[in-house]
């Protein structure tokens, strides 16, 4: 027994080890952007739901949070300020699925193939979403929904989802962000993403590394139809999505287990719409009933789940006409834990750039602005003024 949970606990620390640096990376670079973005002009641009708003939604929401829980919240508190759902719930989707750091740890647990399907099925995802809504949600679910976003009734993640981060001094892109409050709004950014999914980050690579030491491949071979070619690329994109309700895994704490469920036998396809399926774990069901009501909840279920098996499919398909699906034989999951080699030169790089933020963000108000994370609908806006008093 002791053997075994060392065996899976070794698995998760050479796993942790392999992406530390790509996860510090990802989380920079998208702490630069949300660094000059700011949330107030996101609701003017929200206002119906035509390609080009949704096109626009899709763009500031994959500058947005990686966590699924403050994405849910900021994309209920765009609509109590007037966006549309439909923009919203675009918004939603690219803040988790679209963002710079799942397309890195993709890449570099899984091959640059999974990136790119990521962005095609992304707006993929978007689009059959859209297409859902527009034949399917009333008017009269829509004023119910909207009902009760208006009770702001406290879901997860609400004083992170409502600070605005983003530097407030007028300039240049550059001029804003070489300067101090550049360097705080960003260290501030970075370090609350991280305090957002490291919950789900830990938890999603314990269970990767639980499942790849005791599931035999067998298991997953079997559940996947492995050995079926098209018996599994159809199956796949159905089963994903359940896997990934049932794991109570979301934001890019599911990559490791992606990792396992790929080696296992799953489909690319497969794999795209179980990542896809990170905000309808059960969790996040739940926040949606208190947010939007049951019935909506159980709308945006079927709906989510249908965009996410419909992604799903169409990566399958057109990467495999491309030849673009990479051989299964090849997945490995990493497990020869630390030695002198580039990762761990580039882990200790990044390693002192993240020191360097955790500095930074503790010498300018962090320990309040973390204290303020769980927050309260309520007191939203209060959180966001409060974090501009450290600048310097």
């Amino acid at each position: 027994m002791i053997h075994a949970v060392l065996h899976a606990l070794s698995i998760t620390l050479s796993m942790t080890w392999e992406i530390t640096w790509a996860l510090i990376l990802g989380f920079a670079l998208s702490a630069v952007v949300q660094a000059v973005v700011r949330k107030s002009t996101v609701v003017s641009l929200l206002g119906d739901d035509r390609p080009k708003t949704l096109a626009i939604a899709a763009g500031l929401g994959a500058a947005s949070s990686s966590c699924s829980y403050a994405a849910v919240a900021l994309a209920r508190s765009l609509f109590r300020k007037g966006a549309n759902f439909t923009s919203a719930m675009a918004f939603e989707i690219a803040s988790t699925n679209l963002v710079i750091e799942l397309g890195v740890i993709l890449a570099l647990l899984m091959g640059w193939q999974f990136t790119a399907a990521e962005f095609v099925g992304g707006p993929v995802m978007i689009i059959a979403l859209a297409v859902l809504f527009w034949l399917f949600l009333h008017e009269r679910l829509l004023r119910q929904a909207r009902q009760q976003a208006e009770r702001g009734v406290a879901g997860a993640m609400e004083g992170h989802a409502a600070m605005d981060m983003s530097v407030q001094r007028e300039g240049s892109f550059a001029r804003r962000l070489l300067s101090g409050e550049g360097f705080t709004s960003t260290s501030h950014v970075f370090v609350m993403e991280w305090a957002a999914i490291l919950r789900d980050l830990v938890v999603g690579l314990l269970i990767a590394g639980a499942i790849a030491a005791w599931v035999p491949d067998s298991f997953w071979s079997a559940l996947f139809l492995d050995g079926h070619p098209l018996a599994s690329k159809l199956i796949g994109p159905l089963i994903g999505p359940l896997v990934a309700i049932a794991s109570f895994v979301c934001s890019i704490g599911n990559v490791p287990l992606a990792v396992v469920l790929w080696k296992g036998g799953i489909s690319f396809g497969g794999v795209v719409a179980f990542i896809f399926a990170d905000l309808l774990i059960l969790p996040i069901l739940n926040i949606y009933r208190k947010y939007y009501g049951a019935r909506m909840a159980l709308f945006l279920l079927w709906t989510f789940y249908a965009a996410a098996v419909l992604a799903g499919y169409v990566v399958e398909f057109a990467f495999g006409a491309l030849g673009l699906i990479p051989d299964q034989a090849d997945a490995t999951i990493p497990t020869e834990g630390i030695s002198w080699n580039y990762t761990t030169f580039l882990n200790i790089a990044f390693l002192l750039l993240a020191a360097a933020f955790l500095i930074r963000f503790f010498r300018t108000g962090g320990r309040q602005m973390l204290a303020m994370m769980g927050g309260a609908p309520g007191s939203q806006e209060q959180g966001g003024e409060d974090r501009h008093d450290g600048h310097g």
